[in-house]
């Protein structure tokens, strides 16, 4: 009777032991879904997704075997953000992943729990998504799109020593881009400085691309300026070749443009941002909270150049602006 009291408490202590342990492993062995939301397509620059998985791989976490991601893109079309974000959080993915501030803006709007990553949000305190990037304070961090509002007057600075002759420059930008107010406040402030006028144009997608350039003819502004924005990158070949035929110099904030036929570019490294934010992902899959992971700005900046279009519009760029040069396409 004794051992047989004594066999029922050992095996009614080991079941109790055994329960949080086989829930551990079960827990242990559920894969993570991320979920990741696109403004554009799985085609528009593919190169920036393949080094974020790259990344990831390096971290130990393999697509398809230890890891899950869901792909959700709006083709170019913003208004689908909210209903692609709110199908993330019904799919109960672990975190979400987006680039550009419309698409972690349409995320955070979706879920206040689940944790997002974001790549290259410009000005994410300015633009409401993040207390403060040492202390983000909510479930959003992740990389900033530059060191600050200062880039774009950078950029403006660059088109104007490049083209020393301009005096009227074409600010292109996106209404629905929350950010391009803060932008255009700054670029004022730089154009004032550097003795150049402004023309402000607008356009939410390609339909609205014709009408900024026949007001740039008519307006016989000397070069262009157009802001970051995951639209317009989407169609950086129809906007760089409207450029062209409007014999406008165009400057931009990343190398893709160039690539597809911009004069130039200044910014930061995308392809790398899209590495920094892999690892955010390993850090949260761990169990760190975005709440208390600053977010960070991009290491790597770049200012590229196409010598090929400089021949075509007829210029001759300056020397010291090719020694700056981080790359230049010929």
């Amino acid at each position: 009777m004794w051992c047989s009291t004594v066999w029922c408490i050992v095996t009614l202590t080991l079941s109790l032991l055994a329960a949080p342990l086989a829930a551990d492993a079960q827990q242990a062995g559920k894969v993570p879904r991320i979920g990741f939301l696109g403004v554009t397509s799985p085609s528009d620059r593919p190169s920036h997704l393949d080094a974020f998985r790259q990344r990831l791989r390096e971290l130990g976490w393999v697509e398809g075997q230890n890891i899950v991601i869901d792909y959700r893109y709006a083709e170019g079309r913003v208004d689908r953000l909210p209903d692609l974000a709110a199908e993330l959080v019904r799919l109960k993915v672990d975190l979400i992943v987006s680039a550009g501030t419309q698409g972690v803006t349409a995320a955070k709007n979706a879920t206040e729990t689940i944790p997002i990553v974001m790549i290259a949000v410009r000005d994410p305190v300015g633009t409401g998504l993040i207390a403060s990037l040492a202390r983000p304070g909510g479930n959003v961090t992740g990389v900033s799109g530059s060191a600050g509002l200062e880039l774009f007057a950078k950029q403006l600075e660059l088109l104007k020593e490049t083209v020393p002759k301009i005096r009227r420059v074409a600010i292109l930008s996106n209404p629905d881009n929350a950010y391009h107010q803060l932008a255009i406040r700054e670029v004022n402030v730089a154009a004032r400085s550097l003795g150049v006028q402004l023309q402000l144009l607008e356009a939410r997608g390609p339909n609205e691309f014709d009408g900024a350039f026949a007001a740039m003819a008519k307006e016989r502004v000397g070069a262009l300026l157009v802001l970051s924005d995951a639209i317009f990158g989407s169609h950086r070949t129809r906007l760089a070749d409207l450029a062209a035929r409007s014999r406008l110099p165009a400057a931009f904030g990343v190398r893709d443009d160039v690539e597809a036929g911009g004069l130039m570019s200044y910014g930061p490294s995308i392809l790398d941002s899209y590495r920094q934010a892999a690892t955010y992902v390993d850090k949260i899959l761990k169990g760190a909270k975005p709440a208390d992971l600053p977010v960070e700005q991009p290491m790597k900046f770049e200012l590229v150049l196409n010598l090929k279009t400089a021949e075509a519009l007829g210029l001759t760029i300056p020397p010291l602006i090719l020694f700056q040069a981080d790359e230049v396409i010929r």
